[in-house]
C-alpha cells in the first residue's frame, strides 16, 4: 500500500478529501492535524497562555493523545467534536507553531502512519511522512475557503463570509512559517470543485503511482 501525504492551507479540504479518498482505496486515513487539536485542547483545559512555548511543550508531552476509529482522544475521553470547535480553531495555530510542541507529538503521528494510507495535515508530505509516494498540495481560493467554513458554522451571509476570509488570512499568515508545500507535491486546486471529482482525481494519481512502482 502506497502512502499518501495530503498538505494544504485552511480550509482547503485536507480532512473531507483524505477521509473519502481513504474510504476508496480501503485505506488507512491519519489526521495529523488532530494531534495539535487535542495538544490545543489540554493547553486550553490547564489555562497556560498558548504564546508560552515551553509550557505548551510540556502539556503537549504530558497529553495522552490518541486517533481511533477517526476519533481524537484526550486522556482517554473522546474530544472529538471538541476540538473541531471555534475554541480549539481559534487557537490551533499557536500551539502549533512551538517546535517543541511539534516535536512533541512527530513520533505520535508517525506512529499512527506507520502503515501506509492517507496521511493529512499542514506538515504531512514534508516532515510527517517525507517519504510518502504521493504527496498534493490541495488549494483554494480564500473566499472558497471562507463560504465552506461559513457553511460549516450553519451561516454564510456576507459578513459570515467575509468574517471567515479576514480569520483565514491571518492564519495563512501564522501557518506560514511552518507551512511549506513539498518539492514534489502535485497542486489541486479543489475551488468550485466537488469532494467526489477531487478525490476521483486523486485515485487517479494513486493508480499512476502504483503502476509505477510507488514512482511518480
Amino acid at each position: 500500500m502506497i502512502t499518501v501525504a495530503i498538505d494544504g492551507p485552511a480550509g482547503s479540504g485536507k480532512s473531507t478529501v483524505a477521509r473519502a479518498l481513504a474510504r476508496r482505496l480501503r485505506a488507512p486515513h491519519v489526521d495529523t492535524g488532530a494531534f495539535y487539536r487535542a495538544a490545543t485542547l489540554a493547553v486550553l483545559r490547564v489555562g497556560v497562555d498558548v504564546r508560552d512555548g515551553q509550557a505548551c511543550a510540556r502539556v503537549a508531552r504530558a497529553a495522552r493523545i490518541e486517533r481511533r476509529d477517526d476519533r481524537t482522544l484526550l486522556d482517554g475521553d473522546d474530544v472529538e467534536e471538541e476540538v473541531r470547535g471555534r475554541r480549539v480553531t481559534a487557537a490551533v495555530s499557536a500551539v502549533s507553531a512551538h517546535p517543541g510542541v511539534r516535536a512533541a507529538l512527530l513520533d505520535r503521528q508517525r506512529a499512527q502512519a506507520v502503515a501506509g494510507g492517507v496521511v493529512e495535515g499542514r506538515d504531512a508530505g514534508t516532515v510527517v511522512v517525507p517519504d510518502a509516494e504521493l504527496k498534493v498540495w490541495l488549494t483554494a481560493a480564500a473566499a472558497e475557503r471562507a463560504r465552506r467554513r461559513a457553511g460549516q458554522e450553519g451561516v454564510a451571509d456576507r459578513a459570515a463570509v467575509a468574517a471567515q476570509i479576514a480569520d483565514l488570512r491571518a492564519r495563512d499568515r501564522r501557518d506560514a512559517a511552518r507551512m511549506r508545500r513539498a518539492d514534489d507535491a502535485v497542486v489541486v486546486d479543489t475551488s468550485g470543485r466537488s469532494v467526489e471529482a477531487v478525490v476521483d482525481e486523486l485515485a487517479g494519481l494513486v493508480r499512476r503511482v502504483a503502476r509505477a512502482g510507488g514512482r511518480r
